[in-house]
């Protein structure tokens, strides 16, 4: 196979094989970063909530599903936390290097996977490190893609999403210079609004995103190599003329990205507990 071709938005077939039952789905999550916004001094996959690592509760998600079987683990060349989570000596689960950038790091994940000795057809589950509260009904939908496929040959892959809610305002930046008879003039910015967004078929990307594993590793190659903004896996598909699914799911499928979230993940956590046992 050529991992250098890119597939067109008509190419069906992509890799051959890739829509027969004879598939497996691999979880890939990029856990490289640093998270800086949330002002800690680890990164945001190890902060605590109700005992366990914020990563720990995301894997556990994954793996609560049967079609689940493998996740590959993309981690920063200076971590040192990971091999001191009890998830480090699991056999399911395999770690590389990643990369600066997010792209990089699932890039590195792909490279990793299209060097398995397999003759299944790999379809890509990539998941937010820090989005533990991923709900198994959300997941069966998302998963359903693979089997749609047959009957829809131009589904490329998709993402869960939320349609937006908020009222959407565009910003400007505006600086005022204030002069100072005693002092050097000063700049200070104001961030206004410039105009509302009508948000009317507008959605909120959430993560997993799932695509076939060469597809997705071809127009993340030429996206990169084009220096397209890339912002998610979907970004880059959509760069390339693909036109990914949105899958409605739930809203309280978060982020942790800001300190604030640490307790509206831990709320969401416990809820879900709760219904399961229900």
């Amino acid at each position: 196979m050529n991992k250098s071709r890119l597939h067109s938005p008509a190419d069906v077939s992509l890799s051959g094989n890739a829509f027969v039952e004879d598939h497996e789905i691999i979880t890939l999550i990029p856990a490289a970063g640093i998270g800086s916004r949330m002002k800690s001094d680890c990164p945001k996959q190890y902060l605590d909530i109700a005992g366990k690592t914020i990563l720990e509760h995301t894997v556990a998600a994954l793996f609560e599903h049967p079609r689940i079987q493998r996740i590959i683990i993309v981690l920063n060349p200076a971590d040192t936390q990971f091999a001191q989570l009890p998830i480090a000596s699991d056999p399911r689960i395999a770690t590389v290097i990643g990369g600066e950038e997010r792209a990089d790091s699932v890039l590195a994940g792909l490279d990793y996977l299209v060097g398995l000795p397999t003759d299944k057809a790999i379809w890509v589950l990539v998941h937010d490190a820090a989005r533990p509260c991923l709900h198994r009904n959300d997941l069966d939908s998302l998963l359903r893609l693979i089997d749609h496929r047959a009957e829809s040959p131009d589904v490329c892959g998709g993402l869960l999403a939320s349609p937006v809610r908020d009222t959407m305002k565009r910003m400007v930046s505006l600086s005022v210079k204030k002069e100072s008879v005693e002092k050097e003039p000063s700049t200070t910015n104001h961030t206004l609004i410039a105009h509302t967004v009508d948000r009317n078929g507008l959605w909120h990307a959430l993560t997993p995103q799932l695509f076939p594993l060469q597809l997705l590793r071809d127009c993340l190659i030429k996206a990169l190599a084009e220096q397209a903004c890339i912002t998610d896996e979907s970004s880059a598909l959509e760069y390339c003329g693909y036109r990914p699914v949105l899958i409605n799911g739930r809203a309280d499928n978060i982020k942790v990205t800001q300190p604030e979230d640490l307790a509206l993940a831990e709320f969401y956590l416990s809820r879900k507990s709760k219904e399961s046992i229900v």
